[in-house]
């Protein structure tokens, strides 16, 4: 099968998996994002890093080629619990340890973080890298478990996360921000706290993540500013019997010790 992709209307694979279960394409989507932030002179950056790859609490989506020989872009959800504390907590934590609490708090009902999303120069402009990655990793919370999402935004991001449902987490950093990777960038804290309803999303972005949700596996054709994709949507997580999010709960409460007062953090 020839992994080329049509300018006129690329044909994908989006599917989703425990980051254990394969490490191949595990292999391919590091290759991919090096890359990716390798061409913006980004290197330093905690969600680049490799330690997800044998951490059981990581979750893979991947964009690649029909005969899985080419990947396109990708992202990733990481729950807290898993073998390391989550890229927001490692970016952040030295400059405000009260990322760790939160994270904590609500870990106690699941809790994760959407990170290392990229996509490369060959799909970009049809929303792979943008709004169905994220519309993808949003809509696997019910399978996993999760009730609540953080992720760190740059600032061109932070409309798009908006529009999906996450909102600006203002208890760290400077009123949410933190300057991230580097002193010269900026870096916004967010959090999506309706998982199982959406109800802080748009009318479509809800929609279309209701839609998923109920078809994990189902072939789209997506539109964005007229431009046409057909993507594959596989996004039943393979080898769940073996996932335990009780287990990944319980370990999130022994990863940090309490630095502050929890009970001025607000949380309901």
């Amino acid at each position: 099968m020839d992994s080329t992709l049509s300018k006129e209307k690329p044909v994908v694979r989006l599917r989703a998996f425990r980051a254990i279960d394969d490490p191949e394409a595990c292999a391919l989507f590091v290759e991919g994002h090096t890359h990716v932030l390798t061409n913006f002179g980004i290197q330093k950056i905690t969600s680049a890093r490799h330690g997800w790859l044998t951490n059981p609490a990581a979750f893979v989506l991947i964009v690649e080629s029909l005969d899985k020989k080419k990947v396109y872009g990708g992202a990733r959800i990481h729950v807290a619990g898993g073998s390391e504390p989550l890229p927001i907590e490692q970016a952040t934590g030295a400059m405000d340890p009260t990322i760790h609490n939160l994270v904590r708090k609500y870990a106690l009902h699941g809790t994760g973080e959407g990170c290392g999303l990229w996509n490369s120069r060959e799909i970009a402009g049809y929303g792979i890298g943008s709004i169905f990655l994220t519309r993808a990793a949003i809509s696997l919370a019910p399978q996993i478990g999760i009730k609540s999402l953080f992720a760190l935004c740059a600032p061109y991001t932070v409309k798009l996360t908006e529009t999906v449902g996450y909102r600006l987490e203002t208890r760290v950093g400077n009123n949410g921000t933190f300057y991230y990777p580097k002193l010269d960038l900026i870096a916004t804290t967010m959090i999506y706290e309706d998982m199982d309803g959406l109800s802080t999303a748009s009318e479509e972005d809800r929609n279309a993540m209701m839609e998923l949700r109920k078809n994990l596996n189902i072939v789209r054709t997506e539109v964005l500013r007229k431009k046409e994709i057909e993507i594959h949507y596989e996004l039943e997580i393979p080898n769940l019997d073996k996932w335990s999010l009780a287990d990944t709960i319980a370990n999130s409460q022994k990863i940090h010790p309490v630095t502050i007062d929890e009970n001025n953090l607000n949380i309901l």
